[in-house]
């Protein structure tokens, strides 16, 4: 089995965008047969992070790298997963 390909939500707590980009984000790794590991980061538990990501949540990034912000395109998600197992 490959290595899981990290992801990491920034997001806050009942907030129906940020459960639908988790949905998203296992819809498409199941289809590009990728596993993932997500880290789910509230925003709300840092200033910091409430001025960086604060309206912008779910705010998604692939491996370090910024991909998604307010919603995530499962199919788009699913092409950067296949190319990063490649």
């Amino acid at each position: 089995m490959s290595t899981p390909v990290p992801i990491t939500v920034y997001g806050r707590e009942n907030c129906h965008l940020c459960a639908l980009a988790k949905t998203q984000i296992k819809r498409a790794s199941d289809a590009a047969d990728v596993p993932v590991e997500v880290t789910e980061i509230d925003v709300d538990s840092d200033p910091t992070l409430v001025d960086e990501y604060g309206d912008k949540v779910p705010c998604v990034f692939v491996d370090g790298w910024p991909a998604f912000s307010s919603h995530v395109d499962p199919d788009e998600l699913q092409s950067q997963l296949e190319q990063h197992e490649s």
